[in-house]
């Protein structure tokens, strides 16, 4: 089935194609996904509506967040992936969970390329979001990932944040496979704790990135 406008360009920003600051341009963008102008420009209208484009003047750049949304999206974040890891501890099957091991385990070949890891990081992520089989609480998730594609750079770019956080993955799929609800949800709550330290140390510049 082919991509709407709307899609193509919402995943060209969780790809980094677009960053925060950049410009949409409704002709380039035409161009560049093969599409007619206006759907692209019903697309953008509603990017900006959800928040994921904002107006510099008469053009639409890709939104940013600042420090008060920052803490406010990872507050949210924290609650519904803890929710998610208990309920994927509660009804993942067995195959998933080793689909979950699996990924920890080939997640450790990418430790040096942070873009590499961001990305296999919010497969993790997504597939223990599948593991809760909460169609509703999938969506909320989805919106909050989406939110997370305004952050301009990735938390696993602090050095040594790659290793840390493929360990406690590890843990979370051990709760899970284990059936423990409790340890589940605490280590995955942990986790983006964790994350969001590391993403506010990058952010005042105390954490080294590689190059």
């Amino acid at each position: 089935m082919q991509k709407d406008a709307y899609t193509l360009i919402l995943e060209a920003i969780d790809g980094g194609i677009y960053r925060p600051g950049d410009r949409l341009v409704e002709s380039e963008l035409a161009d560049r996904f093969g599409v007619s102008r206006t759907p692209v420009r019903e697309a953008l209208q509603r990017l900006e509506t959800q928040s994921m484009l904002a107006r510099d003047g008469r053009s639409l750049i890709v939104a940013s967040l600042d420090h008060n949304q920052l803490a406010e999206l990872y507050v949210v974040r924290a609650e519904l992936e803890a929710l998610a890891a208990r309920l994927a501890a509660k009804h993942a099957s067995a195959e998933e969970v080793r689909v979950l091991r699996d990924m920890v385990a080939e997640d450790m070949t990418i430790l040096n390329d942070p873009e590499a890891l961001s990305r296999a990081n919010r497969r993790f992520h997504k597939q223990i979001h599948l593991a809760s089989h909460n169609r509703y609480l999938v969506q909320q998730l989805d919106l909050v990932h989406r939110s997370m594609a305004l952050l301009a750079t990735t938390s696993l770019a602090a050095e040594g944040r790659g290793e840390t956080a493929l360990a406690e993955h590890s843990a979370i799929v051990d709760a899970i496979g284990a059936g423990d609800e409790d340890g589940a949800q605490a280590a995955l709550r942990a986790h983006i704790s964790k994350a969001f330290e590391t993403r506010l140390k990058l952010d005042a510049g105390g954490v080294r990135a590689p190059r």
